[in-house]
């Protein structure tokens, strides 16, 4: 297999014929990034929602809406934008119909197990997957939460296989670039563990909160005087709940492993509160601030 040329005519898109299975805030956000930058010809969109869809094609995210078959026939790249426990069906439905130059990555928050479920279900045509998870997103949801700038400045990580060719990892560096992004590799399972540690269990603590405060028997109370502090740490608790089930279950070992990890530095924290340790507080909490003024000053986030 040979990776799209995108010197044959100076007219040919990056991306001639894209479909986006998923068209929400991640999918539609690929489409309206490469469509902003005039670097794809037809959207497809494919999903399961018929109301999500036709709004995506109102908001001018897709052009048409096909089903799973005619996406496999008819697209030069397949984004799949779906919660990582819906891979391995949809891939399943793709592989008898999928033509032999169609490329297919994916925007999942965990690689091992979308690694594993493309291995089973592709056998030989593995080749044409190329794992892939851009480091971005928000808390809202559908078609109408689609930013064409969602992915500029951001990180997307590939995970590739020995399967990939190089012209092809070239390619979908090159499209995600053109959205905007900065793109880098790594090994599946490093993936997995690192992002346990900082989006996965970031997300299991704020939705663990909420749901504390939430079930108090004076939440509206608390709710109501709830400030900017309560705002940013619960933000992304109201990310889907379907995505992220998938995403705590697929990598369930090294959230597990990080969970141990954190409840370690809250005894630490506990202790000097309990024993009213103000030095041993203050170094703590030094140790964090330094630490988060420089991940902020570095990163460009705040």
């Amino acid at each position: 297999m040979s990776a799209i040329s995108t010197e044959a005519a100076a007219a040919t898109p990056l991306v001639p014929v894209l479909a986006v299975i998923g068209v929400g805030l991640i999918g539609g956000s690929f489409a309206a990034a490469l469509r902003d930058r005039t670097a794809v010809g037809r959207v497809l969109g494919v999903g399961r929602q018929p109301s999500s869809l036709a709004q995506a094609r109102e908001l001018g995210l897709i052009d048409e809406i096909v089903s799973l078959k005619q996406a496999a026939e008819e697209a030069d790249l397949i984004f799949l934008a779906m919660p990582v426990g819906a891979m391995e069906s949809t891939l399943s439905s793709l592989k008898p119909f999928l033509r032999p130059n169609t490329l297919i990555t994916d925007a999942g928050s965990t690689k091992a197990n979308v690694v594993a479920a493309a291995r089973a279900v592709l056998g030989d045509r593995i080749g044409q997957f190329i794992p892939a998870h851009p480091i971005a997103g928000a808390e809202t949801t559908g078609p109408e939460a689609a930013q064409a700038d969602l992915y500029h400045g951001r990180t997307v990580v590939l995970t590739p296989l020995d399967e990939n060719t190089a012209a092809d990892k070239a390619y979908l560096t090159r499209v995600w670039e053109r959205c905007g992004a900065r793109v880098m590799a790594m090994d599946a399972d490093v993936h997995d563990t690192i992002l346990a540690s900082v989006s996965h269990v970031p997300h299991f603590l704020s939705s663990v909160f909420m749901w504390q405060v939430a079930s108090a028997e004076d939440s509206d109370l608390r709710m109501a005087l709830a400030g900017s502090g309560f705002r940013d740490f619960t933000r992304i608790a109201a990310g889907s709940p379907e995505v992220w089930r998938d995403i705590f279950l697929a990598n369930r070992t090294a959230v597990l492993a990080e969970i141990q990890e954190v409840k370690a530095a809250l005894s630490r924290a506990e202790q000097a509160l309990q024993e009213g340790d103000g030095t041993e507080l203050q170094d703590f909490l030094e140790h964090a601030a330094l630490a988060r003024r420089f991940w902020g000053s570095r990163s460009g986030l705040t």
